[in-house]
């Protein structure tokens, strides 16, 4: 559930080359790691734009009929393919495997990848770019073979996904990209970090003196907080940041950050929350961390140079909007802010 202040709910950003052209109506069903580090699976092979995206990984295809890549984790890879045709179904392998936890359906994941026609050419990769790319698996976020192919990971491990079109971007392909509807497409992913849907800011934070006026925050470090407005507190007439507890990340550049919040109007009734609560029938509990824009001018353009790890608190003024006319109260929130998931100039 997001913030219900238009300066402040935001979509979630589209990685480049990445998100999916069409949703898959199909659920994921997480994928069992054997020793191959492939699941087994008895569904037909999916072949060309017009069959359903599969919905866990297919049994295992001899070696000799897939890529191979080269480097290690963290390298940018080189793919050689066979001479044989593309493999015509969602095909998994795990290159190296690491030792973090195993990676879950509505995680966000920091990686590295590189992305690759099959025996054509680099589209993309994060590797050149020299920054890590983040989005969340399992909630078709991304195209349908990183759904079903990521889940069940440990983090650390390098996989490779061959994807037929099906898996990948369908009919429409992406002309962006150069990969037309009858494409399969290659991957190479290291999965740098998992940040799962009850993942909070630094546990060690260094906790910052708290201000004696305005909305009261209470709770432990890590875990969802509770905030208050005592009543008579005024309300604020422009978006400000105060750091409840200091991080020992990297400064926040301006861009987007992931991050926890729970929000409340100046009133009290809750305004949002990303924190699942546990309790289905709990209409504001959230699906875990959101995307949210750092950028001068915006409401959380107080977040620069503020460490990753830190929790902070945000009051947004009330306004109205323009196009709409509606009114949108006040609003305090609390974030945990946890990583820099893209930079902006």
């Amino acid at each position: 559930m997001r913030l219900r202040a238009a300066l402040v709910v935001v979509p979630l950003i589209v990685l480049p080359l990445i998100a999916a052209a069409a949703c898959s109506s199909s659920s994921s069903t997480t994928p069992t790691s054997g020793s191959s580090g492939t699941a087994s699976s008895s569904e037909p092979a999916t072949l060309g734009p017009s069959v359903p995206a599969a919905t866990a990984v297919a049994d295992p295809v001899d070696a000799a009929l897939l890529p191979t890549a080269s480097g290690a984790f963290g390298e940018k890879p080189t793919l050689t393919f066979p001479s044989t045709p593309a493999v015509p179904s969602l095909q998994r392998t795990i290159l190296s495997q690491g030792t973090g936890p195993v990676t879950q359906s509505g995680d966000w994941l920091i990686t590295n990848y590189l992305g690759q026609i099959w025996n054509g050419k680099v589209f993309d990769n994060s590797y050149d770019r020299g920054s890590t790319s983040a989005f969340q698996i399992g909630k078709g976020k991304v195209v349908p073979g990183w759904d079903v192919g990521l889940v069940g990971i440990p983090v650390g491990s390098r996989v490779l996904l061959s994807l037929p079109p099906a898996d990948g971007y369908g009919s429409a392909g992406s002309s962006s990209a150069g990969i037309a509807g009858t494409d399969t497409i290659v991957f190479v992913i290291d999965i740098v970090q998992a940040i799962g849907p009850t993942t909070g800011g630094q546990v060690d934070a260094t906790p910052q003196p708290a201000p004696a006026t305005g909305p009261q925050v209470a709770g432990a470090l890590g875990v969802m907080p509770t905030i208050t407005v005592p009543a008579g507190t005024p309300e604020p007439t422009a978006p400000t940041v105060t750091v409840l507890a200091t991080g020992t990340g990297a400064p926040i550049a301006n861009g987007n950050v992931l991050a926890q919040y729970v929000a409340v109007t100046w009133t009290g009734e809750s305004a949002g929350s990303t924190w699942p609560s546990g309790a289905a029938t709990d209409s504001s509990s959230g699906t875990g961390p959101q995307e949210l824009p750092v950028a001068a001018g915006g409401p959380f353009a107080g977040l620069a140079g503020v460490p990753l790890g830190s929790r902070v608190l945000v009051q947004v003024p009330a306004q109205t909007n323009s196009s709409t006319g509606q009114s949108q109260p006040s609003i305090a929130a609390v974030l945990d802010v946890l990583v820099q998931t893209s930079t902006s100039s």
